[in-house]
């Protein structure tokens, strides 16, 4: 199925260059000169290889039909991490390099999505967001609130975002994890 580059998010699974690849990251830049365009990371379903592709925002780009099915994630062992198919409860295990940055914001029992190609899972879908604790945050600096600034906090599954300066370590704040930004304090 063809979609937009600027539709393509983390967990996708595309075609490019007649290989399927499992979208990792992806950014929109938009240089000073000349059109915006969409940067990808992403990974070769069969061998694990990552590399990166551009594309412009009107260009088309083929989105693998996959089937995806709701699993909850159970445990970490190693670099593998277990899931549970939730309505067969079968269990199987994802390599964490197929979840990259992202498998940091898993935590026991949370429901995601898998999706498969031919049987094998290639991409774990995340809620949107996440509640976690900021186990660590500088201080404010006197004056610094005149301005819209962030400061840098670290969560409490080892991640390094930016705050606002109203964030005091031990709150919980909503964390995007899409692109790992500051959403709101939870509530």
């Amino acid at each position: 199925m063809k979609i937009n580059a600027n539709s393509i998010r983390g967990g996708m699974v595309i075609e490019h260059e007649g290989k399927q690849w499992s979208v990792i990251k992806h950014a929109i830049v938009q240089p000073g000169k000349g059109g915006a365009f969409i940067q990808v990371e992403m990974r070769d379903v069969a061998s694990g290889t990552k590399s990166q592709a551009r594309w412009r925002t009107a260009d088309s780009v083929e989105r693998l039909e996959v089937r995806e099915i709701d699993c909850q994630y159970l445990y970490k062992e190693g670099e593998m991490y277990t899931f549970m198919d939730k309505s067969t409860y079968d269990q199987f295990g994802i390599n964490g390099e197929l979840l990259g940055e992202r498998a940091a914001f898993l935590t026991d029992n949370m429901d995601v999505s898998v999706d498969f190609i031919e049987g094998k899972p290639v991409s774990v879908t995340l809620p949107k967001s996440v509640v976690l604790t900021v186990v660590e945050a500088d201080p404010v600096v006197k004056g610094q609130t005149a301005a819209s600034s962030y400061k840098p906090g670290i969560l409490e599954n080892g991640l390094k975002i930016l705050i606002p300066p109203f964030i005091e370590a031990g709150t919980k704040i909503v964390v995007n994890t899409e692109d790992t930004s500051y959403v709101e304090r939870a509530k």
